[in-house]
Protein backbone atom coordinates (compact mmCIF):
# COMPACT_ATOMS: atom_id res chain seq x y z
CA UNK A 1 0.00 0.00 0.00
CA UNK A 2 1.16 3.53 -0.74
CA UNK A 3 0.69 6.41 1.56
CA UNK A 4 2.40 9.79 2.17
CA UNK A 5 0.85 12.73 4.04
CA UNK A 6 -0.58 15.97 2.42
CA UNK A 7 2.12 18.04 3.06
CA UNK A 8 5.15 15.73 1.59
CA UNK A 9 2.35 15.17 -1.63
CA UNK A 10 2.31 18.97 -2.17
CA UNK A 11 5.50 19.53 -1.81
CA UNK A 12 6.92 16.50 -4.39
CA UNK A 13 9.00 17.86 -7.41
CA UNK A 14 9.27 15.51 -10.31
CA UNK A 15 11.79 15.77 -13.06
CA UNK A 16 12.39 14.07 -16.52
CA UNK A 17 14.69 11.26 -15.52
CA UNK A 18 13.27 10.67 -11.83
CA UNK A 19 11.34 7.27 -13.36
CA UNK A 20 14.61 5.56 -13.65
CA UNK A 21 15.16 6.20 -10.03
CA UNK A 22 11.74 5.13 -8.52
CA UNK A 23 10.58 2.24 -7.01
CA UNK A 24 7.13 1.16 -8.82
CA UNK A 25 5.56 0.23 -5.56
CA UNK A 26 7.11 3.41 -3.62
CA UNK A 27 8.04 6.90 -4.39
CA UNK A 28 11.04 8.79 -2.31
CA UNK A 29 11.03 12.18 -1.59
CA UNK A 30 14.44 12.61 -3.04
CA UNK A 31 15.93 15.93 -2.19
CA UNK A 32 18.87 15.80 -5.21
CA UNK A 33 16.22 15.07 -7.58
CA UNK A 34 14.31 18.10 -6.64
CA UNK A 35 17.64 20.41 -6.16
CA UNK A 36 18.18 19.33 -10.06
CA UNK A 37 14.63 20.31 -11.38
CA UNK A 38 14.76 23.46 -9.82
CA UNK A 39 18.27 23.94 -11.06
CA UNK A 40 16.75 23.12 -14.85
CA UNK A 41 14.06 25.72 -13.86
CA UNK A 42 16.06 28.96 -13.28
CA UNK A 43 18.67 27.84 -15.52
CA UNK A 44 15.53 28.03 -18.38
CA UNK A 45 14.12 31.28 -16.35
CA UNK A 46 17.43 33.18 -16.89
CA UNK A 47 17.27 32.41 -20.87
CA UNK A 48 14.49 33.45 -22.16
CA UNK A 49 13.30 33.26 -25.47
CA UNK A 50 10.22 34.27 -27.35
CA UNK A 51 7.12 32.39 -26.78
CA UNK A 52 4.96 32.34 -30.41
CA UNK A 53 1.18 33.52 -30.08
CA UNK A 54 -1.16 30.98 -28.95
CA UNK A 55 -3.60 28.99 -30.63
CA UNK A 56 -6.99 28.81 -29.29
CA UNK A 57 -8.42 25.83 -27.57
CA UNK A 58 -10.84 27.22 -25.67
CA UNK A 59 -13.14 29.95 -26.26
CA UNK A 60 -15.39 32.11 -24.73
CA UNK A 61 -18.02 34.40 -27.06
CA UNK A 62 -20.56 36.36 -25.28
CA UNK A 63 -22.66 36.97 -28.18
CA UNK A 64 -24.80 33.88 -30.12
CA UNK A 65 -24.46 33.96 -33.40
CA UNK A 66 -27.70 35.67 -33.97
CA UNK A 67 -26.63 38.41 -31.49
CA UNK A 68 -23.39 38.97 -33.85
CA UNK A 69 -25.36 39.18 -36.93
CA UNK A 70 -27.61 41.90 -35.38
CA UNK A 71 -24.32 43.90 -34.04
CA UNK A 72 -23.29 43.80 -37.41
CA UNK A 73 -26.15 44.53 -39.07
CA UNK A 74 -26.79 48.04 -36.94
CA UNK A 75 -23.23 48.49 -37.50
CA UNK A 76 -24.04 48.61 -41.06
CA UNK A 77 -27.21 50.53 -40.91
CA UNK A 78 -24.76 53.34 -38.88
CA UNK A 79 -22.47 54.15 -41.70
CA UNK A 80 -24.95 53.84 -44.15
CA UNK A 81 -27.21 55.93 -42.43
CA UNK A 82 -25.11 58.05 -39.85
CA UNK A 83 -21.63 58.35 -41.58
CA UNK A 84 -18.53 59.37 -40.37
CA UNK A 85 -17.80 63.23 -39.61
CA UNK A 86 -14.52 65.11 -40.44
CA UNK A 87 -13.10 62.94 -43.21
CA UNK A 88 -9.86 64.33 -44.31
CA UNK A 89 -9.48 65.44 -47.74
CA UNK A 90 -7.68 62.95 -49.09
CA UNK A 91 -9.97 60.26 -47.24
CA UNK A 92 -12.90 61.83 -48.45
CA UNK A 93 -11.34 61.49 -52.21
CA UNK A 94 -10.34 58.28 -51.82
CA UNK A 95 -13.85 56.84 -50.71
CA UNK A 96 -15.58 58.85 -53.03
CA UNK A 97 -14.22 57.07 -55.64
CA UNK A 98 -14.74 53.68 -53.96
CA UNK A 99 -18.53 54.66 -54.11
CA UNK A 100 -19.09 56.55 -50.71
CA UNK A 101 -20.91 59.73 -50.73
CA UNK A 102 -20.95 63.51 -48.69
CA UNK A 103 -24.61 64.08 -46.89
CA UNK A 104 -25.64 67.79 -46.67
CA UNK A 105 -23.45 68.22 -43.81
CA UNK A 106 -20.41 66.91 -45.13
CA UNK A 107 -20.80 63.20 -43.23
CA UNK A 108 -19.14 60.29 -45.27
CA UNK A 109 -21.68 57.59 -45.95
CA UNK A 110 -20.83 54.02 -46.42
CA UNK A 111 -23.10 51.97 -48.42
CA UNK A 112 -23.67 48.66 -47.15
CA UNK A 113 -22.37 46.60 -49.98
CA UNK A 114 -18.87 48.34 -50.13
CA UNK A 115 -18.27 47.15 -46.84
CA UNK A 116 -18.43 44.13 -47.09
CA UNK A 117 -15.91 44.14 -49.92
CA UNK A 118 -13.85 45.70 -47.88
CA UNK A 119 -14.46 43.01 -45.02
CA UNK A 120 -14.18 40.41 -47.57
CA UNK A 121 -10.71 41.61 -49.29
CA UNK A 122 -8.80 42.86 -45.84
CA UNK A 123 -5.99 41.27 -44.68
CA UNK A 124 -6.81 38.16 -42.91
CA UNK A 125 -3.19 37.44 -42.23
CA UNK A 126 0.30 39.34 -41.65
CA UNK A 127 3.46 38.86 -40.31
CA UNK A 128 4.77 41.26 -37.47
CA UNK A 129 8.62 41.57 -38.08
CA UNK A 130 10.54 41.91 -34.80
CA UNK A 131 14.19 43.47 -35.74
CA UNK A 132 14.97 40.24 -35.53
CA UNK A 133 13.48 36.81 -37.09
CA UNK A 134 13.45 35.16 -34.23
CA UNK A 135 10.86 37.83 -32.81
CA UNK A 136 8.69 37.53 -36.06
CA UNK A 137 4.92 36.09 -35.39
CA UNK A 138 1.55 35.74 -37.38
CA UNK A 139 -1.06 38.18 -37.29
CA UNK A 140 -4.68 36.88 -37.12
CA UNK A 141 -7.96 36.43 -35.56
CA UNK A 142 -8.17 32.45 -33.44
CA UNK A 143 -3.57 33.47 -32.60
CA UNK A 144 -3.60 34.86 -29.35
CA UNK A 145 -0.57 37.23 -28.81
CA UNK A 146 0.29 39.58 -25.97
CA UNK A 147 1.00 43.16 -26.33
CA UNK A 148 1.69 46.11 -23.59
CA UNK A 149 0.52 49.47 -24.45
CA UNK A 150 -1.30 52.06 -22.50
CA UNK A 151 0.36 55.53 -22.84
CA UNK A 152 0.21 55.94 -18.92
CA UNK A 153 1.17 59.49 -18.28
CA UNK A 154 2.78 58.44 -14.42
CA UNK A 155 4.95 55.66 -13.00
CA UNK A 156 4.70 53.73 -9.71
CA UNK A 157 7.60 54.75 -8.41
CA UNK A 158 10.18 51.52 -7.76
CA UNK A 159 11.47 53.35 -4.64
CA UNK A 160 9.28 55.21 -3.14
CA UNK A 161 6.30 53.46 -4.39
CA UNK A 162 4.46 56.49 -5.10
CA UNK A 163 3.51 57.88 -8.39
CA UNK A 164 5.44 60.63 -9.36
CA UNK A 165 5.53 61.77 -13.93
CA UNK A 166 6.54 59.36 -16.57
CA UNK A 167 10.05 60.14 -18.27
CA UNK A 168 12.26 58.41 -21.29
CA UNK A 169 14.13 56.96 -19.08
CA UNK A 170 11.00 54.52 -17.76
CA UNK A 171 10.12 54.06 -21.52
CA UNK A 172 13.51 52.78 -22.23
CA UNK A 173 13.52 50.60 -18.68
CA UNK A 174 9.94 49.25 -19.50
CA UNK A 175 11.32 48.13 -22.98
CA UNK A 176 14.84 46.24 -21.29
CA UNK A 177 11.93 44.64 -19.03
CA UNK A 178 9.85 43.69 -21.26
CA UNK A 179 12.63 42.42 -23.41
CA UNK A 180 12.53 39.70 -20.89
CA UNK A 181 9.37 38.83 -20.30
CA UNK A 182 8.50 35.31 -22.64
CA UNK A 183 4.09 35.75 -22.54
CA UNK A 184 4.70 39.46 -24.71
CA UNK A 185 4.98 39.24 -28.16
CA UNK A 186 4.77 43.44 -28.43
CA UNK A 187 5.90 46.28 -27.40
CA UNK A 188 3.85 49.17 -27.56
CA UNK A 189 4.75 52.37 -25.47
CA UNK A 190 3.43 51.78 -21.45
CA UNK A 191 4.06 55.27 -20.68
CA UNK A 192 4.49 58.56 -22.32
CA UNK A 193 7.88 60.92 -22.21
CA UNK A 194 6.55 63.68 -20.38
CA UNK A 195 9.69 65.01 -20.05
CA UNK A 196 10.34 65.91 -23.89
CA UNK A 197 7.76 68.92 -24.88
CA UNK A 198 9.47 69.10 -28.88
CA UNK A 199 7.10 66.64 -30.52
CA UNK A 200 8.90 65.95 -32.96
CA UNK A 201 11.64 64.83 -30.59
CA UNK A 202 9.16 63.11 -28.99
CA UNK A 203 7.91 60.97 -31.23
CA UNK A 204 11.84 60.25 -32.32
CA UNK A 205 12.74 59.74 -28.99
CA UNK A 206 9.65 57.12 -28.13
CA UNK A 207 10.97 54.85 -30.70
CA UNK A 208 14.73 55.27 -29.94
CA UNK A 209 13.89 54.17 -26.53
CA UNK A 210 11.82 50.84 -27.09
CA UNK A 211 13.99 50.00 -29.89
CA UNK A 212 17.38 50.29 -27.31
CA UNK A 213 15.47 48.26 -25.17
CA UNK A 214 13.91 45.23 -27.00
CA UNK A 215 13.99 43.93 -30.81
CA UNK A 216 10.38 42.91 -30.53
CA UNK A 217 8.12 44.28 -32.75
CA UNK A 218 7.17 47.76 -31.29
CA UNK A 219 4.55 50.16 -31.32
CA UNK A 220 3.89 53.77 -31.00
CA UNK A 221 1.42 56.63 -31.69
CA UNK A 222 3.12 59.56 -33.36
CA UNK A 223 1.83 63.26 -33.20
CA UNK A 224 1.88 64.20 -36.77
CA UNK A 225 1.34 62.82 -40.02
CA UNK A 226 4.47 65.12 -41.27
CA UNK A 227 6.70 63.41 -38.95
CA UNK A 228 6.46 60.13 -39.93
CA UNK A 229 8.43 60.85 -43.34
CA UNK A 230 11.12 62.52 -41.37
CA UNK A 231 11.26 59.16 -38.90
CA UNK A 232 12.18 57.13 -42.18
CA UNK A 233 15.84 57.58 -42.09
CA UNK A 234 15.56 56.44 -38.09
CA UNK A 235 13.39 53.31 -39.23
CA UNK A 236 15.93 52.44 -41.41
CA UNK A 237 19.09 52.39 -39.74
CA UNK A 238 17.39 50.50 -36.98
CA UNK A 239 16.21 48.16 -39.58
CA UNK A 240 19.75 47.51 -41.09
CA UNK A 241 20.53 50.08 -43.76
CA UNK A 242 18.28 52.16 -46.34
CA UNK A 243 15.01 50.87 -47.79
CA UNK A 244 15.18 47.96 -44.61
CA UNK A 245 12.25 49.16 -42.65
CA UNK A 246 10.03 48.66 -45.77
CA UNK A 247 11.00 45.42 -46.15
CA UNK A 248 11.14 44.43 -42.43
CA UNK A 249 8.52 46.84 -40.54
CA UNK A 250 9.16 46.30 -37.09
CA UNK A 251 7.12 49.34 -35.91
CA UNK A 252 3.37 49.80 -35.72
CA UNK A 253 1.98 52.85 -35.17
CA UNK A 254 -1.26 53.36 -33.42
CA UNK A 255 -3.53 55.59 -34.88
CA UNK A 256 -6.51 56.51 -32.85
CA UNK A 257 -8.13 57.62 -36.10
CA UNK A 258 -12.11 57.81 -34.57
CA UNK A 259 -13.39 60.51 -31.96
CA UNK A 260 -16.09 58.94 -30.48
CA UNK A 261 -19.39 59.04 -31.76
CA UNK A 262 -18.69 58.54 -35.23
CA UNK A 263 -16.50 61.20 -35.70
CA UNK A 264 -12.62 60.84 -38.04
CA UNK A 265 -10.00 62.26 -36.01
CA UNK A 266 -8.04 64.47 -38.76
CA UNK A 267 -4.33 64.03 -37.11
CA UNK A 268 -4.43 60.73 -36.40
CA UNK A 269 -5.96 60.30 -40.17
CA UNK A 270 -2.86 62.22 -41.65
CA UNK A 271 -0.43 59.90 -39.84
CA UNK A 272 -2.21 56.77 -41.18
CA UNK A 273 -1.73 58.17 -44.30
CA UNK A 274 1.30 58.56 -44.12
CA UNK A 275 2.12 55.39 -42.61
CA UNK A 276 0.56 53.80 -45.43
CA UNK A 277 3.20 55.67 -47.80
CA UNK A 278 6.02 54.24 -45.65
CA UNK A 279 4.92 51.05 -45.43
CA UNK A 280 4.05 50.85 -41.67
CA UNK A 281 1.67 48.58 -40.15
CA UNK A 282 -1.17 50.44 -38.40
CA UNK A 283 -3.42 49.52 -35.82
CA UNK A 284 -6.62 51.75 -36.03
CA UNK A 285 -8.21 52.59 -32.52
CA UNK A 286 -11.29 53.70 -31.54
CA UNK A 287 -12.43 53.86 -27.60
CA UNK A 288 -16.03 55.00 -26.82
CA UNK A 289 -17.35 54.77 -23.41
CA UNK A 290 -20.77 52.77 -22.62
CA UNK A 291 -22.20 55.98 -21.44
CA UNK A 292 -20.27 58.87 -22.15
CA UNK A 293 -19.14 58.54 -25.56
CA UNK A 294 -21.00 55.51 -26.64
CA UNK A 295 -24.60 54.36 -25.38
CA UNK A 296 -25.13 52.68 -22.24
CA UNK A 297 -26.56 50.14 -23.12
CA UNK A 298 -24.03 47.75 -24.15
CA UNK A 299 -24.91 46.46 -27.46
CA UNK A 300 -25.32 50.07 -28.91
CA UNK A 301 -22.21 50.49 -27.74
CA UNK A 302 -20.43 47.46 -29.51
CA UNK A 303 -23.03 48.32 -32.45
CA UNK A 304 -20.94 51.67 -32.58
CA UNK A 305 -17.46 50.63 -31.94
CA UNK A 306 -18.37 47.96 -34.56
CA UNK A 307 -18.73 50.88 -36.84
CA UNK A 308 -16.34 52.94 -36.04
CA UNK A 309 -13.67 50.28 -36.36
CA UNK A 310 -15.18 49.07 -40.01
CA UNK A 311 -14.86 52.82 -40.96
CA UNK A 312 -11.36 52.99 -40.49
CA UNK A 313 -10.63 49.23 -41.88
CA UNK A 314 -12.59 50.88 -44.82
CA UNK A 315 -10.60 53.99 -45.01
CA UNK A 316 -7.30 52.41 -45.18
CA UNK A 317 -8.14 49.71 -47.68
CA UNK A 318 -9.33 52.64 -50.10
CA UNK A 319 -5.97 53.69 -50.01
CA UNK A 320 -4.27 50.56 -50.37
CA UNK A 321 -6.47 47.31 -50.63
CA UNK A 322 -5.21 44.26 -48.34
CA UNK A 323 -2.86 46.33 -46.10
CA UNK A 324 -1.59 45.21 -43.16
CA UNK A 325 -3.96 47.01 -40.17
CA UNK A 326 -5.06 45.60 -36.89
CA UNK A 327 -8.85 46.61 -36.31
CA UNK A 328 -8.72 48.56 -33.07
CA UNK A 329 -12.68 48.49 -32.15
CA UNK A 330 -12.05 49.06 -28.28
CA UNK A 331 -14.95 49.19 -26.45
CA UNK A 332 -14.52 51.01 -23.25
CA UNK A 333 -16.71 51.73 -19.80
CA UNK A 334 -17.95 54.83 -17.75
CA UNK A 335 -18.22 54.89 -14.00
CA UNK A 336 -21.51 56.46 -14.53
CA UNK A 337 -21.30 57.80 -11.04
CA UNK A 338 -18.18 60.10 -12.17
CA UNK A 339 -17.84 59.80 -15.62
CA UNK A 340 -14.39 58.73 -15.11
CA UNK A 341 -13.25 55.52 -17.57
CA UNK A 342 -12.95 52.28 -15.79
CA UNK A 343 -10.75 49.65 -16.96
CA UNK A 344 -11.68 46.24 -14.50
CA UNK A 345 -15.39 45.07 -13.92
CA UNK A 346 -17.57 42.59 -15.78
CA UNK A 347 -18.88 45.47 -18.01
CA UNK A 348 -15.76 45.66 -19.50
CA UNK A 349 -14.69 42.25 -19.45
CA UNK A 350 -17.66 41.15 -21.26
CA UNK A 351 -17.47 44.30 -24.17
CA UNK A 352 -13.81 43.80 -24.24
CA UNK A 353 -14.33 39.62 -25.26
CA UNK A 354 -17.79 40.48 -27.30
CA UNK A 355 -15.55 43.03 -29.87
CA UNK A 356 -12.69 40.35 -29.99
CA UNK A 357 -15.97 37.74 -30.86
CA UNK A 358 -16.80 40.85 -33.98
CA UNK A 359 -13.02 41.12 -34.83
CA UNK A 360 -13.13 37.27 -35.19
CA UNK A 361 -16.38 37.56 -37.40
CA UNK A 362 -15.24 39.82 -39.81
CA UNK A 363 -11.84 37.75 -39.72
CA UNK A 364 -9.69 40.42 -39.49
CA UNK A 365 -7.04 40.88 -36.76
CA UNK A 366 -8.40 42.54 -34.10
CA UNK A 367 -6.90 44.50 -31.18
CA UNK A 368 -8.92 44.07 -27.92
CA UNK A 369 -7.91 46.34 -24.31
CA UNK A 370 -7.93 44.54 -21.13
CA UNK A 371 -5.65 44.48 -18.06
CA UNK A 372 -6.52 47.95 -17.26
CA UNK A 373 -7.16 47.53 -13.71
CA UNK A 374 -8.21 50.92 -11.96
CA UNK A 375 -6.44 49.77 -8.71
CA UNK A 376 -3.40 52.27 -8.30
CA UNK A 377 -0.99 49.39 -7.08
CA UNK A 378 -0.67 45.65 -8.03
CA UNK A 379 -2.59 44.50 -5.39
CA UNK A 380 -5.59 41.89 -4.96
CA UNK A 381 -8.14 44.28 -6.74
CA UNK A 382 -5.78 45.10 -9.88
CA UNK A 383 -5.44 41.01 -9.87
CA UNK A 384 -9.13 39.86 -10.15
CA UNK A 385 -9.63 42.83 -12.29
CA UNK A 386 -7.06 41.83 -14.79
CA UNK A 387 -7.95 38.15 -14.49
CA UNK A 388 -11.69 38.84 -15.54
CA UNK A 389 -10.73 41.22 -18.18
CA UNK A 390 -7.42 39.48 -19.77
CA UNK A 391 -9.30 35.83 -19.59
CA UNK A 392 -12.31 36.75 -21.52
CA UNK A 393 -10.23 39.32 -23.93
CA UNK A 394 -7.75 36.03 -24.86
CA UNK A 395 -10.47 33.55 -25.48
CA UNK A 396 -12.62 35.79 -27.58
CA UNK A 397 -10.44 35.13 -30.85
CA UNK A 398 -9.96 38.53 -31.36
CA UNK A 399 -6.01 38.26 -32.00
CA UNK A 400 -4.41 40.90 -29.75
CA UNK A 401 -4.72 41.64 -26.40
CA UNK A 402 -3.38 44.58 -25.19
CA UNK A 403 -2.59 46.46 -22.06
CA UNK A 404 -1.96 43.02 -21.33
CA UNK A 405 0.92 44.07 -18.78
CA UNK A 406 2.10 46.69 -16.25
CA UNK A 407 -1.18 49.00 -16.56
CA UNK A 408 -2.34 50.19 -13.01
CA UNK A 409 -4.70 53.53 -12.11
CA UNK A 410 -7.57 53.26 -15.33
CA UNK A 411 -4.49 53.40 -17.69
CA UNK A 412 -2.84 56.77 -16.28
CA UNK A 413 -0.24 54.76 -13.91
CA UNK A 414 2.61 52.09 -15.23
CA UNK A 415 4.92 49.61 -12.54
CA UNK A 416 7.12 48.10 -13.09
CA UNK A 417 6.56 45.44 -10.55
CA UNK A 418 2.89 44.72 -11.97
CA UNK A 419 4.34 44.03 -15.59
CA UNK A 420 6.27 41.52 -14.16
CA UNK A 421 3.37 39.87 -12.46
CA UNK A 422 0.80 40.33 -14.94
CA UNK A 423 3.49 38.65 -17.41
CA UNK A 424 2.71 35.75 -14.77
CA UNK A 425 -0.42 36.07 -14.87
CA UNK A 426 0.19 35.71 -18.84
CA UNK A 427 1.78 32.23 -18.64
CA UNK A 428 -1.82 30.63 -16.65
CA UNK A 429 -4.12 32.82 -19.19
CA UNK A 430 -2.26 31.04 -22.28
CA UNK A 431 -2.69 27.87 -20.79
CA UNK A 432 -6.39 28.26 -20.43
CA UNK A 433 -6.49 29.60 -23.91
CA UNK A 434 -4.98 26.42 -25.53
CA UNK A 435 -7.81 24.23 -23.64
CA UNK A 436 -8.14 20.63 -23.35
CA UNK A 437 -6.49 18.03 -25.63
CA UNK A 438 -9.20 15.48 -25.53
CA UNK A 439 -7.72 12.60 -27.62
CA UNK A 440 -8.13 8.97 -26.81
CA UNK A 441 -4.15 8.85 -25.70
CA UNK A 442 -4.38 11.86 -23.37
CA UNK A 443 -8.23 9.96 -21.76
CA UNK A 444 -5.64 7.61 -20.10
CA UNK A 445 -7.69 4.72 -19.92
CA UNK A 446 -4.77 2.70 -19.76
CA UNK A 447 -2.73 4.73 -17.70
CA UNK A 448 -5.43 4.34 -14.88
CA UNK A 449 -5.91 0.74 -15.42
CA UNK A 450 -2.16 0.02 -15.20
CA UNK A 451 -1.78 2.49 -12.05
CA UNK A 452 -5.18 1.17 -10.50
CA UNK A 453 -3.42 -2.56 -10.79
CA UNK A 454 0.07 -1.40 -9.68
CA UNK A 455 1.17 1.60 -7.26
CA UNK A 456 -1.69 3.27 -7.32
CA UNK A 457 -0.70 6.93 -7.42
CA UNK A 458 0.92 8.38 -10.80
CA UNK A 459 3.16 10.47 -9.89
CA UNK A 460 6.08 8.06 -11.40
CA UNK A 461 4.22 7.24 -14.93
CA UNK A 462 5.85 7.80 -17.72
CA UNK A 463 2.79 10.05 -18.65
CA UNK A 464 3.78 11.99 -15.73
CA UNK A 465 7.33 12.53 -16.81
CA UNK A 466 6.31 13.63 -20.70
CA UNK A 467 3.58 15.80 -19.57
CA UNK A 468 5.07 17.93 -16.87
CA UNK A 469 6.57 20.64 -18.39
CA UNK A 470 3.60 21.11 -21.23
CA UNK A 471 0.55 20.09 -20.11
CA UNK A 472 1.24 22.10 -16.99
CA UNK A 473 2.32 25.58 -16.37
CA UNK A 474 4.73 26.89 -13.10
CA UNK A 475 4.43 30.23 -11.79
CA UNK A 476 7.45 32.25 -11.37
CA UNK A 477 6.25 34.81 -9.10
CA UNK A 478 3.39 33.01 -7.33
CA UNK A 479 3.91 31.51 -4.53
CA UNK A 480 2.75 27.73 -3.73
CA UNK A 481 4.91 27.18 -1.00
CA UNK A 482 3.26 26.03 2.78
CA UNK A 483 2.46 28.64 5.13
CA UNK A 484 5.19 27.40 7.59
CA UNK A 485 7.63 27.83 4.13
CA UNK A 486 6.52 30.92 2.92
CA UNK A 487 7.38 32.51 6.95
CA UNK A 488 10.35 30.78 7.06
CA UNK A 489 11.36 32.10 3.84
CA UNK A 490 11.09 36.19 5.03
CA UNK A 491 7.33 35.89 4.34
CA UNK A 492 7.45 38.09 0.98
CA UNK A 493 4.45 39.13 -0.79
CA UNK A 494 4.20 39.13 -4.83
CA UNK A 495 4.54 42.59 -5.12
CA UNK A 496 8.40 42.19 -3.21
CA UNK A 497 9.18 39.15 -5.33
CA UNK A 498 8.33 41.04 -8.25
CA UNK A 499 10.43 43.78 -7.50
CA UNK A 500 13.46 41.86 -6.99
CA UNK A 501 13.01 40.20 -10.66
CA UNK A 502 12.66 43.98 -11.69
CA UNK A 503 15.79 45.14 -9.79
CA UNK A 504 17.65 42.07 -11.13
CA UNK A 505 16.56 42.91 -14.93
CA UNK A 506 17.36 46.91 -14.05
CA UNK A 507 21.17 46.32 -12.63
CA UNK A 508 22.07 43.42 -15.42
CA UNK A 509 19.95 43.57 -18.59
CA UNK A 510 21.33 45.89 -21.08
CA UNK A 511 20.72 44.18 -24.30
CA UNK A 512 22.82 45.14 -27.23
CA UNK A 513 20.20 45.93 -29.50
CA UNK A 514 21.34 48.98 -31.72
CA UNK A 515 24.92 48.61 -33.35
CA UNK A 516 27.48 51.63 -32.71
CA UNK A 517 27.22 52.89 -36.45
CA UNK A 518 23.61 52.81 -36.50
CA UNK A 519 23.08 54.65 -33.20
CA UNK A 520 26.45 57.10 -34.02
CA UNK A 521 23.92 57.88 -37.49
CA UNK A 522 20.61 58.30 -35.33
CA UNK A 523 22.47 60.55 -32.78
CA UNK A 524 23.68 62.68 -35.54
CA UNK A 525 20.51 63.06 -37.29
CA UNK A 526 18.30 63.26 -34.60
CA UNK A 527 18.16 64.49 -30.90
CA UNK A 528 18.27 61.75 -29.01
CA UNK A 529 17.83 62.63 -25.27
CA UNK A 530 18.46 59.34 -23.79
CA UNK A 531 21.80 58.96 -22.34
CA UNK A 532 24.29 57.01 -24.54
CA UNK A 533 25.86 55.56 -21.36
CA UNK A 534 22.99 53.51 -20.36
CA UNK A 535 22.29 52.25 -23.82
CA UNK A 536 25.66 51.23 -24.64
CA UNK A 537 26.33 50.06 -20.83
CA UNK A 538 27.74 46.11 -21.64
CA UNK A 539 29.25 46.69 -25.12
CA UNK A 540 32.63 46.21 -24.04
Amino acid sequence: MFYITESEFYNIELCEGDQAMMDTKSIAVRSGGRRACKERRKKAAETVTMSPGTELGASFQPLTAADVEKVHGAALDLLEKVGMGSPTKRIAEAALSRGCSLDENGRLMFPRALVEDVIASAAKSFTVHGRQSAFDFEARNGKINMCTGGAAVKMLDRQTRKYRPSILRDLYDLARLCDTLENIQWFARPVVATDIEDLFEFDANTIYASAAGTNKHIATSITAGEHVQKLVPMLDALAGGEGAFRKRPFCTVHATTVVSPMTFAEDSLDVACAAVEIGMPLHCLTGPQAGATAPAALAGSLAQVCAEGLASLAVVNFLQPGYPVVMGNWAFVSDLRTGAFSGGGGEQALLGAASGQMSAFYGVPGGVGAGMSDSKVPDNQAGFEKALTMVLASLSGGGFVYESAGMLASLLGCSFEAMVIDDDMLSSIRRIARGIEVSDETLSVDVIANTVKGPGHFLGAQQTMELMETEFIYPRQADRSSPDDWADAGAEDIWQRAAQKVETVLNDHYPRQIDSAADTAIRDAYDIHLDPVWTRRGRS
